[in-house]
């Protein structure tokens, strides 16, 4: 194969960005240079202070001409970041009329989401192009007003941590549309930056939803939430009675996979590595790289647990999944579908505590299943179809 075959063949990178995402990168690299040059001086200070050196005006600070050398190398920084910003965001317009934005890639759009899932929160908070805005989709836009449906029925796919709409297709598989041929559902996608706080989404979809039902008065809605998904469909419910929304009248059914009700070990593994790298003053400034995790997977650490019940008049149904051939004290707690233990799925508080109120006909486990296996065994199809039949 020649040179220029091989060149023609090959996997180009540039298809998958867009012209914002260059402003997003120089963000990024701004805002990770500052953090490593405070992990750096934080060391440092801790080092100065064994010998006696006076610290900084603020904590991790050193003073003297070091202090003003680590304040210089933060001052150019954030001169190159802001001056970088601002060159290609004027030439932003410019890229787009040549290149049209097309639709991102599913490799791009995946990208994105993974990094919403670990930063989104301060992707957010600096007006990032990279931060993903929530929006509910069909395909690859986002909706302007809600598709017409034959039989008024909708069905409301929310994905869960570091994942997109676009990610329901695992394995071949997608549950939104197999649902929507097998029952005539209308299925919907939301798109959100899970690296938020699970309450600001709660909040942002509660009023995504009620402007859009607002427009079809017939509309009947089900849902359907992978892992924290669930986590913010309760807490969208929990805001739209506090501000006396009209949506959840429409609201049907609502089924959870894998959802951590009562929290997920997964954060807790990591709040333990912020305990060990803060029990000493020579490695607590290295605690920073463990508070690189967003609001929303740390918002995972409880869950929602007990302190909001299941709403009233709603169907609530719950497939869990566990790795183990069979159920068990330890395999419960520990092992899970991998990623979310059995109980908290299941909304099962310990002895003395009143759990979740999942009926027990609409209680289902999966064995030797995983997390993301939820999205696509057919036995999982199956059982989706029977309670929303």
């Amino acid at each position: 194969m020649s040179s220029k075959t091989k060149q023609q063949t090959k996997p180009s990178v540039l298809r998958h960005l867009r012209a914002s995402d260059l402003r997003g990168a120089a963000q990024l690299a701004t805002a990770a240079t500052a953090g490593v040059t405070r992990m750096v001086e934080g060391v440092h200070q801790a080092v100065l202070q064994t010998l006696g050196a006076r610290p900084g005006a603020e904590p991790g600070q050193t003073s003297g001409l070091t202090g003003l050398v680590y304040r210089g190398v933060q001052g150019a920084n954030r001169l190159v970041g802001r001056g970088l910003e601002r060159s290609l965001a004027a030439l932003e317009p410019l890229f787009v009329r040549l290149d049209g934005e097309p639709p991102g890639t599913p490799e791009r759009e995946a990208v994105l989401a993974a990094l919403n899932g670990v930063i989104g929160d301060r992707l957010a908070a600096a007006d990032s192009p990279l931060a993903t805005t929530m929006s509910l989709r069909q395909g690859v836009q986002p909706l302007a007003a809600l598709p017409g449906a034959g039989n008024g029925r909708y069905l409301l796919l929310i994905h869960g941590l570091c994942m997109n709409d676009l990610q329901w297709q695992h394995e071949g598989h997608d549950h939104g549309r197999a649902l929507g041929e097998s029952l005539g559902l209308t299925p919907l996608y939301l798109r959100y930056n899970t690296g938020r706080p699970i309450a600001d989404n709660g909040h942002a979809l509660a009023l995504l939803l009620e402007q859009h039902l607002a427009s079809a008065p017939d509309a009947r809605l089900d849902v359907l939430a992978h892992s924290m998904g669930g986590l913010v469909i309760r807490r969208a419910l929990q805001s739209a009675k506090a501000q006396g929304l009209q949506w959840p009248k429409r609201l049907g059914r609502l089924i959870f996979l894998g959802t951590p009700h009562l929290g997920a070990p997964l954060e807790r593994a990591g709040h333990g590595v912020d305990l060990l790298l803060g029990s000493t003053r020579y490695t607590a400034p290295l605690a920073r790289l463990g508070r690189l995790r967003s609001a929303g997977i740390t918002d995972l650490r409880h869950g929602i647990g007990l302190e909001l019940p299941l709403p009233e008049q709603v169907a609530c149904f719950s497939y869990a999944a566990t790795l183990a051939a069979r159920r068990g004290a330890l395999a419960d707690r520990l092992l899970g579908d991998g990623l979310v233990p059995l109980r908290s799925a299941l909304g099962q508080a310990d002895e003395g505590q009143q759990g979740l109120a999942f009926m027990p006909d609409r209680q289902v486990i999966g064995y030797r299943m995983g997390h993301l296996e939820l999205l696509s065994r057919s036995e999982v199809t199956m059982q989706l179809q029977a309670w929303l039949a």
